[in-house]
C-alpha cells in the first residue's frame, strides 16, 4: 500500500493543502476565540524578518516610527462618514471596563487614521512641522465572518503608516513612492513574490481615501491576493479633524494625507506563492534559517563536525541552526525541516565525514548531491542567490502564462473562472460591468495604464482592468 502524503496535494484540494502546511510547518494554530490565531515561533521567525525588511525600508523614507492606542473612542470614526460606514461592520467595541458602563464606547483599532488624525491636529501647527512621517507596528481588530489563518483573521499584526504634507502634490507623490520603493522592492527582492501595480476602482479603494495603489500578486490556484495598499487620503481626515497648518504666506490650510500598510497576511501569501507538496518554500533573503546543518546520527566525530561547520557558517554571514537531535530519526527531521521551507539543508554522517563531503540537499529547486564540507562557506551564497532568483522567476512566469488579454465582460469573466487573471478594456467594463462581475464572486483587482503603469486617471481612456477570483 503506498505511504499517505504529508499533505493534501495541491491539485487535489488547494485550501485543505493550505491549512495542512500552516499546521504541520508549525506556522500558527487557531487562537481560543474565532478568528483569532496563534502565531508559533517558525511563523513568527518570518514575520520577524519581514518586519526588519519593511522597518529599513520604510525609515529610508524618513518616516520615524511611533506608537497610538488600541482603543479608541467611538465617536473618532463617526467623524468621517466614509470611514466609518466603511468598517461599521467589523468593529469590536468595548462597553464595559472596570466592572462599570463606559461613558463613551471604545472601539477596538480597526486601524488608526482618526486617532492619528487626533495628535497630528496638536503637532501640525506651521509648515515647518510638514511633514510629518509616522509608522507604527501595532496589532488590528476587524471582525471577520469567515476566517482562515493568515489571510482573514480577526486580528491580525500589521504596520501602518500615516503623513501629513504641505500640498496634494507632495501626498500623492510620497503614497507612489511607499507603494513602489518600499514595498515594491520588498515584495520583489525579498520575498521574490512578483505581483501587478495598479490603482483601485472607486468601489474597491480604502474607506475616506481618494485613491488607493495597491499591489496584487497570483497565488498557486490562480486567484489574486491583495498585498499591500497605499492610500491617497486627500484632505478628508484633515477637515474631520481640523488639521490645519499655517503657510508661508500666513494662510491656515488643510493638510493633505496618506496612509498605507502590510499585514501578516503576507505570511499566507507565502506558504500559497511558494509553497508545494512537500511543503513551504522559504525565499533565502526571508529566511531566518537559511542553512540547517544535519547530524544523521549521533557519532561523536559527526556532531563535532556539525557544530564546528555550524560556527563556521554562522560567521560567514549565514543564518544557520544546527540540528543535532540525533534521537529524533533522520527521516523525520529531514521531512520536518523540508516542510518548513528551509532553503538548505547539510547533511553529514559518519560515510560522509570520511570521506570530507557532506550532502547538500535545495529545497527551492530539489535535488541533493554531494559536496566538499571545505567549499561550503565559499558555495552556499551564490547557491542562495540562484535559488532566490529562481522563486521570482517561476512566480512572474505563472502569472504570465494564465493571465489572458480580452475585450468583453463575459470573457474576463470566463478566463478568471478557469483559474486564471484577465485584462480586460475598463471602458468595456465600467462600474455595471464591475457590478456584474462581482455577481460572479469576480473582482476587479486593480486598473492598469496599457503599459501596465499606474494610471494617474482612474477612468483614462485605454486603461485596463485586472479581473481574477480573489482571497
Amino acid at each position: 500500500m503506498a505511504k499517505a502524503p504529508v499533505l493534501t496535494p495541491q491539485a487535489d484540494d488547494f485550501p485543505r493543502w493550505y491549512q495542512d502546511l500552516i499546521s504541520k510547518a508549525e506556522l500558527a494554530d487557531n487562537g481560543p476565540v474565532r478568528g483569532s490565531m496563534v502565531i508559533r515561533p517558525y511563523g513568527y521567525g518570518l514575520w520577524e524578518r519581514m518586519q526588519a525588511e519593511l522597518d529599513a525600508r520604510i525609515k529610508e523614507t524618513g518616516t520615524e516610527n511611533a506608537y497610538f492606542p488600541l482603543l479608541i473612542p467611538q465617536s473618532y470614526l463617526t467623524r468621517e462618514a466614509d470611514h466609518v460606514e466603511g468598517f461599521a461592520p467589523e468593529l469590536a467595541v468595548v462597553t464595559h471596563g472596570g466592572g462599570k458602563e463606559l461613558e463613551e464606547p471604545a472601539v477596538v483599532r480597526p486601524t488608526s487614521e482618526t486617532i492619528v488624525n487626533e495628535y497630528f491636529s496638536k503637532w501640525v501647527q506651521s509648515y515647518r512641522d510638514l511633514p510629518l512621517l509616522i509608522n507604527q507596528w501595532a496589532n488590528v481588530v476587524r471582525w471577520e465572518l469567515r476566517p482562515r489563518l493568515f489571510l482573514r483573521t480577526s486580528e491580525f499584526l500589521w504596520q501602518e503608516g500615516h503623513t501629513a504634507h504641505a500640498t496634494y502634490e507632495e501626498a500623492r507623490d510620497f503614497a507612489a513612492r511607499i507603494q513602489r520603493e518600499v514595498y515594491g522592492d520588498f515584495l520583489e527582492n525579498v520575498l521574490a513574490v512578483d505581483f501587478v501595480s495598479g490603482r483601485k476602482t472607486a468601489k474597491e479603494r480604502f474607506a475616506g481615501a481618494v485613491n488607493t495603489l495597491t499591489l496584487e500578486s497570483m497565488m498557486g490556484d490562480g486567484k489574486a491576493l491583495q498585498m499591500v495598499t497605499s492610500h491617497e487620503l486627500g484632505q478628508n481626515f484633515a477637515k474631520a479633524f481640523n488639521t490645519r497648518y499655517l503657510s508661508k504666506e500666513g494662510a491656515q490650510e488643510l493638510v493633505w494625507q496618506t496612509s498605507w500598510g502590510s499585514t501578516t497576511r503576507m505570511i499566507g501569501a507565502l506558504v500559497m506563492m511558494h509553497g508545494d507538496d512537500d511543503g513551504l518554500r522559504v525565499p533565502p533573503r526571508l529566511a531566518h534559517i537559511q542553512v540547517v546543518v544535519l547530524a544523521i546520527k549521533g557519532d561523536e566525530a559527526v556532531l563535532a563536525k556539525v557544530r564546528e561547520l555550524g560556527a563556521r557558517l554562522k560567521a560567514a554571514g549565514l543564518r544557520v541552526r544546527v540540528d543535532d537531535r540525533t534521537d529524533v530519526p533522520f527521516g523525520r527531521r529531514a521531512v520536518d525541516w523540508e516542510l518548513k521551507g528551509v532553503p538548505v539543508r547539510v547533511e553529514i554522517g559518519p560515510r560522509d565525514l570520511e570521506n570530507g563531503t557532506a550532502m547538500l540537499a535545495r529545497r527551492i529547486p530539489g535535488g541533493k548531491e554531494p559536496v566538499a564540507i571545505d567549499a561550503l562557506e565559499s558555495l552556499l551564497p551564490g547557491v542562495l542567490e540562484e535559488d532566490q532568483a529562481l522563486l521570482l522567476k517561476q512566480s512572474r512566469e505563472r502569472r504570465e502564462s494564465r493571465t489572458a488579454d480580452v475585450s468583453t465582460i463575459e470573457e474576463a469573466a470566463e478566463a478568471a473562472a478557469a483559474g486564471g487573471w484577465a485584462r480586460v478594456p475598463w471602458a468595456a467594463l465600467g462600474e455595471e460591468g464591475e457590478a456584474r462581475l462581482a455577481e460572479q464572486s469576480l473582482t476587479v483587482r486593480c486598473l492598469i495604464a496599457e503599459d501596465g503603469s499606474v494610471p494617474d486617471d482612474g477612468d483614462a481612456p485605454g486603461n485596463l482592468a485586472v479581473v481574477a477570483r480573489a482571497y
